[in-house]
Formats: C-alpha cells, sequence, structure tokens
C-alpha cells in the first residue's frame, strides 16, 4: 500500500532524457553482460588499451577472448576481414574520437562492431552498431548506463530488477558542498559496491536525476573549455584530435606524463589515469603503455569555465618548461 502524507522526498523532474528511448541499465559494466548475452557473442576481440573491470566482465562471461593493438589514431590495428557469426569486435571510441564516419567504415569491414562510448556520451547512436553509454563519467550521477543494441524493436527488461541508488549519493552530495578529498573514501567505497552490482534497471532516482539535467547547457559549456585548451595546446600536442560535441576531456599527449600528472596533483589539479593496468602489465614501448602514461585527460567538463582553464594552461606551462626538474 502506498504510503500519503509525511515529509517531502525529492521533486519529481519535468525534463527529459538525453536518450529517453534507450534502454536503461544501472551500470555499463552491466550493459555490456546484457549486450554480451542478448548479441549471442561466441568470441569477443578486445584491445589491450582498457580497463580491468570490463576484462574481467569479459572474462566472466565465458566467452572466447582475442586481443588487438589500437593504431596511433586510436582505431583497430587488424587485418581488414569480415567478423564470422557470433565474433564481434569491442572498439572503446577513445575521447570520442571515432566520429561515426569512421565508426561506418570500421563497420563495413568488420561488420559484428560492439562500441563503447562512455567517453562519447553526446554522440548519438547508430541504428546499425550496438553502443554502450555511461551516465556517471558526465554528470554528478551514481550510477545509470545507456544501452543501444541496434534494433528498431525495442527491448523490453521488465523481467531485470530495479535498483536503489539512494546510498550511493553520499560522496556526490558530498562533494556539492565540501572537497573531493573530504569523500574520496565515501567514493571508493561506493566503487567497490558497484564492482559486484548485478544486471538491474536503472534506478528510479539516476531517471529521476537525468531529467533534471540541462543537456544543451552542459555540451556548451564542455565546447568552450575544450576550445581554450585546444587552442592553447594543440601545437603541443603528439595527437591529432578531431572536433567532438560534448567532449569528454581534452586528451593532452606528453612526455613525462606521470610526472606531470603528480605535479598537478600538488597544485590541486587532478588529473585520472584512466588505464593503470596497462601501465603494470603492457610493455613500456608499446603503445597502449604509451598513451595510457602519457596523455593526460585534462578536465573541461560543466563545473568551469575560463578561470579553471587558463589556471590549468598555467600550471602546465610552468611544468612543461621545467621538464628537466621533473
Amino acid at each position: 500500500m502506498k504510503e500519503i502524507g509525511g515529509y517531502l522526498e525529492l521533486e519529481e523532474m519535468s525534463g527529459k532524457e538525453y536518450y529517453p528511448d534507450l534502454i536503461k541499465l544501472n551500470l555499463g559494466r552491466n550493459a555490456l553482460i546484457f549486450a554480451l548475452k542478448y548479441l549471442h557473442i561466441k568470441k569477443l576481440w578486445l584491445p589491450f588499451l582498457l580497463c580491468d573491470s570490463v576484462t574481467s566482465v569479459c572474462k566472466n562471461a565465458k566467452i572466447e577472448l582475442a586481443w588487438y593493438h589500437i593504431k596511433k589514431d586510436f582505431s583497430p590495428a587488424l587485418p581488414n576481414r569480415k567478423l564470422a557469426s557470433g565474433e564481434y569486435l569491442y572498439i572503446v571510441n577513445y575521447y570520442g574520437q571515432l566520429s561515426q564516419e569512421r565508426l561506418l567504415k570500421l563497420q563495413s569491414i568488420y561488420d559484428n562492431i560492439l562500441l563503447d562510448n562512455t567517453h562519447a556520451f553526446f554522440q548519438r547512436p547508430l541504428d546499425t552498431i550496438p553502443v554502450l553509454y555511461s551516465c556517471r563519467k558526465f554528470f554528478g550521477l551514481p550510477d545509470g548506463a545507456y544501452l543501444s543494441l541496434g534494433q528498431k524493436n525495442k527491448i523490453s527488461i521488465d523481467f531485470l530488477p530495479n535498483d536503489s541508488s539512494a546510498e550511493r549519493m553520499k560522496h556526490i552530495l558530498g562533494r556539492y558542498e565540501h572537497t573531493a578529498s573530504a569523500y574520496y573514501s565515501s567514493m571508493l567505497n561506493t566503487a567497490h559496491n558497484l564492482s559486484i552490482e548485478p544486471v538491474k534497471q536503472m534506478s528510479r532516482l539516476t531517471q529521476n536525476l537525468l531529467r533534471g539535467i540541462d543537456y544543451q547547457r552542459i555540451c556548451s559549456i564542455r565546447n568552450a573549455n575544450y576550445a581554450i585548451l585546444s587552442d592553447a595546446l594543440d601545437s603541443q600536442n603528439h595527437l591529432i584530435l578531431f572536433p567532438q560535441e560534448g567532449p569528454f576531456v581534452y586528451p593532452f599527449y606528453c612526455q613525462n606524463g606521470i610526472c606531470i600528472r603528480k605535479k598537478l596533483a600538488e597544485d590541486k589539479i587532478f588529473v585520472p589515469t584512466y588505464w593503470s593496468n596497462v601501465i603494470q602489465d603492457m610493455p613500456n614501448e608499446s603503445i597502449e603503455y604509451d598513451y595510457a602514461a602519457n596523455i593526460l585527460p585534462l578536465p573541461c567538463d560543466q563545473r568551469y569555465g575560463m578561470e579553471e582553464m587558463t589556471r590549468i594552461l598555467n600550471v602546465l606551462e610552468q611544468l612543461m618548461k621545467g621538464q628537466d626538474d621533473i
């Protein structure tokens, strides 16, 4: 029986989700699990430049795994051939650098593609390519993922239980009023608990929060911040970058990336290492080690503006000048 009366809860948001018609699941890794089963994948090609959470999901799925290197432009370094039935190529859209045109070209070569758009939330799905998105990589959310299976017919997931997100909000709400460091342990604890969470429908709370986001504003801010970094750093960047809408970060490739990352942290500019497992596992001379170690994903998200971008550039300039002392 529904409760009536008592204290008020969070208001229902009246906006619209960015992907209201996609499959709504609780986590990106669980969207991958769902896709593996639905597409009847028997063999999956994985890039060596990959986080260990995705690798563990695929190993637990008990499917055949094969591995491939990437090229400098982030595309697969694989021979051109059509993949067999049940054989798929898992493509990570690193930093959103694979445009829809490039993805369609890759599909024409390999046929069966499963796309990871964790770094490209604002890149719309293509009808012919299954793709997954992670909401908490772009917005202040505890969880949430979207999945498109490249099918026009809507897929029902009513058989899945609903997730609950209320207990995962502490570090998000805490950082809103305090510092990230004050709630860092809470964030880590939440992340650990998510790693063992089964496949569920996206929680009612997360869906409600997604309806309250001003996506056009966020996309515009990210574009503007990225442009500031791009104008200043493109000439020094070892990567050739392609424009995109609502970028994830500005990926700046430089020598001594590991040391510069640490120095940036001393100035309270926190630049993550996305693939620390790759740095540990891959040979130093591999492109995967090089990219994981030396690409600095500089923040350009909606929390910031020109003042913060200028500060990043000023600190980075000083560090680049003094590289011999690092």
